[in-house]
């Protein structure tokens, strides 16, 4: 391989992580991975199923 490609291959990498790192921090930035109640609201909205057999399951 001669050198030229290797160095488009590097300069490529580099501006796709460059870019990817750019998305990452903008989503800290943004609030995109502050999802805390996440498991509180999951168990808030059970189905009718789920709450209907963990009564049942206590009941026995």
């Amino acid at each position: 391989m001669s050198s030229w490609v290797v160095m488009l291959m590097l300069g490529v990498s580099l501006m796709i992580g460059a870019i990817g790192l750019v998305a990452f921090l903008w989503g800290l930035k943004n609030g995109q991975f502050d999802d805390k109640e996440k498991m509180m609201r999951g168990v808030l909205f059970d189905g009718v199923e789920d709450l209907n057999a963990k009564r049942n399951r206590d009941e026995v």
